[in-house]
């Protein structure tokens, strides 16, 4: 009985073993089947996405043609690259479509929906900065090559990126920020405009005339030829400061940075040598120290402090302790007789 009993579970195994191949094998001719039936769709997605990503690159390609003639590149840049991956998502989907046919296009909408939330919390920077980027290239606060200032950052705009705005400095650095910072921020554009102003305060001494100091400065600043005449450069008496008579010179040039500082120097210089040349006192800066002897007994009496000048010549001062010293032996001497008068 034993041995019949093995005899039969061999038997079984065999039948089971066959029977799970034979649905394996069935399996298999069904995805076979099923997979030559979707060759031709297949097809048809693969010649779907290819026309869709030919039709992305013209649509770029036209964007920025629009664009470089407008002299914005970079904007055809951006939102060519935009314009195109749209219409290659969109090739995707309909080939999905294509290929399964079951699959609708509201299941895939609503699939790309939650996914687009969950790309967008992963990608929350490149994004806001990528969409920072797209409205400064479409509001235009500046241009390639103005001069800007954004926080503690100032140079020349080189290009306008995706993700960020690459400046170059005055001392030849580059610099990298996030277009969501220049977005967001206070942004300072030196060049919005073709002239900018400058001023200097110079200092003349009390004893010179203001009206003639004034009008040697004007005309020092009209001899530089890299001056504007228009607006016309001014001079204004400015503040009564500790040691000089302020005046403050402002002169318009343009705008650019390498202007601005090179007609700089040069009115400094001119105004330097106009006001030499007219005997006009610049003084230095100058400074009233009194030392008061606080330890005298006058101290404090605005009518016989000294203020720390020196005593008069035969004069002896009196310093607070002495004073006070005086003072406590007159009280006790006086104590003393008051305590006599009363034995007596």
């Amino acid at each position: 009985m034993p041995q019949q009993e093995d005899t039969t579970d061999i038997e079984q195994t065999i039948e089971q073993a066959q029977y799970d191949f034979s649905a394996a094998v069935d399996r298999v001719d069904g995805w076979i089947d099923g997979g030559i039936r979707l060759i031709p769709n297949l097809i048809v997605a693969v010649v779907v996405i290819a026309f869709f990503y030919g039709l992305g690159f013209l649509a770029r390609k036209i964007i920025r043609r629009r664009t470089n003639r407008k002299q914005r590149d970079n904007l055809g840049e951006v939102l060519g690259g935009f314009v195109r991956w749209m219409i290659i998502i969109l090739g995707y989907l309909l080939g999905a479509t294509i290929v399964i046919p079951s699959l609708k296009p509201g299941d895939l909408i609503a699939g790309l929906g939650i996914s687009s939330v969950a790309i967008g919390f992963a990608f929350k920077d490149i994004l806001q900065n990528w969409l920072a980027g797209l409205l400064i290239l479409l509001r235009q606060p500046f241009e390639n090559n103005d001069q800007i200032k954004v926080n503690d950052f100032e140079g020349t705009v080189e290009r306008i990126e995706t993700r960020a705005t690459i400046i170059r400095t005055y001392d030849g650095e580059r610099i990298l920020i996030p277009n969501s910072e220049i977005y967001t921020n206070a942004l300072l554009v030196k060049t919005a405009h073709e002239k900018r102003r400058s001023q200097y305060d110079v200092g003349i001494g009390y004893g010179d005339g203001i009206e003639i100091a004034c009008e040697v400065i004007l005309n020092a600043v009209k001899s530089v030829a890299e001056v504007e005449k228009d607006p016309a450069p001014d001079v204004l008496p400015w503040d009564l400061a500790a040691s000089w008579v302020a005046i403050r010179v402002r002169w318009w040039t343009h705008s650019r940075r390498a202007d601005v500082v090179q007609v700089h120097a040069k009115v400094i210089l001119a105004i330097k040598n106009a006001l030499d040349e007219a005997g006009i006192d610049m003084p230095f800066e100058t400074q009233v120290h009194l030392f008061h002897d606080q330890t005298e007994e006058e101290e404090g009496n605005r009518l016989k402090q000294r203020e720390g000048w020196p005593a008069p010549k035969g004069e002896e001062t009196n310093p607070r302790w002495k004073a006070k010293e005086k003072e406590r032996k007159k009280y006790l001497s006086g104590d003393k007789g008051r305590k006599s008068n009363d034995l007596s």
